[in-house]
């Protein structure tokens, strides 16, 4: 097998990105007043101007992960993941969840199958501390496929404790949390590479006792623990990994990343790298790389930020001056 990229898997992030730009250059009304916004389209959650604190909000979906639930015909869990890609964005802006509404969209009625998603989006809710308030169900047979999972969260922030990364500077240093598996990204390639492969997702996955399907429905890990740091510690910029990988690292700032001593990724990462024979810049532009949060602050801070964060949590690179560095090589 030749090796895979994303995009011959199906998803061209740089072409995502233009598409992306376009759309955002087509958005020219603003609210003036109360309510007005406070940062432009492009950061991981925008803000509103509420008086004496901001309401950030953000949207996102589980996406083709929902494929590998239709196989194993287990929907537990992807509401955790809807609830995480849109939790874990506000709290990279430091903003506290309160309240969600779902939207889901399917071929046709499956009680079963909503109650299980339900299972999740409740759960979701209470590792978040949130109210799911309302949401949409869709019947969509000529559109929709199977089903698809969305949502939108809505956090608030104190205007003066936004993070944004206008604070980083050289000589930070990165400190980054462990992700519980591949998170809700990077699913296409993932699915490409499974069904080129010898394996199928009931089969036991190499150096674990858990199935591939099992191993990719791990739900999205919720990093509320933010909240915390955010409270003790001068944190300068924050950063959820998610589709696109470490290329997410330059929303916070044009400064550059030096990664010299990155979180060592679980096995099924290796797994896909191997089947794939994916190249490990191309696993570091899709894939979390075992990764799923990042911390910018200064040096004297990075052991308690590492306490709060939990377990397995480390300091991996610096500032630096620009450029976004994986050992010597130069992700691009």
């Amino acid at each position: 097998m030749r090796a895979l990229t994303y995009a011959q898997s199906g998803v061209d992030i740089h072409a995502e990105n233009r598409s992306i730009e376009a759309m955002k250059a087509c958005f020219k009304s603003r609210r003036k007043g109360f309510g007005a916004p406070l940062t432009d389209i492009g950061h991981y959650a925008g803000l509103l101007d509420m008086g004496g604190f901001a309401l950030a909000m953000t949207t996102d979906g589980v996406g083709s992960k929902v494929l590998v639930a239709n196989i194993l015909k287990k929907w537990d869990t992807v509401g955790i993941d809807c609830i995480a890609m849109n939790v874990n964005d506000l709290l990279a802006i430091g903003a506290e969840p309160i309240a969600f509404v779902d939207y889901l969209a399917v071929e046709r009625i499956d009680p079963e199958q909503a109650a299980q998603i339900a299972i999740g989006l409740q759960r979701g809710a209470e590792i978040s501390n949130m109210t799911i308030v309302g949401g949409e169900t869709a019947s969509l047979p000529e559109i929709i496929r199977g089903f698809d999972l969305a949502g939108a969260a809505i956090g608030v922030v104190d205007k003066e404790k936004v993070v944004t990364g206008e604070k980083i500077s050289v000589g930070d240093v990165i400190v980054g949390a462990p992700s519980s598996g591949l998170h809700s990204n990077g699913y296409t390639l993932a699915r490409r590479i499974i069904a080129q492969s010898r394996f199928t997702y009931f089969d036991q996955m190499p150096g674990s006792k858990a199935t591939i399907g099992e191993e990719l429905l791990v739900p999205t890990r919720i990093y509320m623990e933010v909240l915390e740091l955010i409270s003790l510690c001068q944190v300068h910029g924050l950063a959820h990994i998610t589709g696109s990988g470490l290329l997410k690292l330059r929303r916070l700032t044009d400064l550059g990343f030096a990664i010299d001593d990155p979180l060592e990724p679980q096995p099924v990462f290796t797994f896909l790298a191997e089947e794939g024979k994916v190249e490990e810049a191309e696993m570091y532009r899709t894939f979390n790389m075992g990764m799923g949060f990042a911390v910018v602050l200064a040096e004297g801070e990075a052991e308690k930020a590492c306490r709060i964060m939990g377990a397995g949590s480390k300091v991996i690179g610096r500032i630096v001056e620009k450029g976004l560095w994986l050992g010597e090589k130069e992700l691009v």
